[in-house]
């Protein structure tokens, strides 16, 4: 039996998965921090100039559009 297959619990069937992989604690916890350090790096990126624009059409457009819906108030 490997590391894999002995850290590997069956819960039925014996298809692949189904199995539960477990996982030493202090692995988990090293994921989990590495997890968070990527996801705040992530966050905390500027968001590129590309996409403002993009945004800011979008944005315009909607603007637009809605006003184009509006009935006539002049009335």
């Amino acid at each position: 039996m490997t590391n894999a297959e002995a850290s590997m619990a069956e819960t039925g069937g014996g298809r692949p998965d189904d199995y539960d992989m477990i996982l030493d604690p202090r692995v988990q916890e090293s994921i989990g921090r590495s997890l968070k350090a990527h996801y705040d790096d992530i966050v905390n990126a500027p968001v590129p100039d590309k996409f403002l624009v993009l945004l800011a059409q979008l944005e315009a457009q909607e603007q637009r559009a809605a006003e184009g819906s509006r009935p006539d108030e002049r009335g």
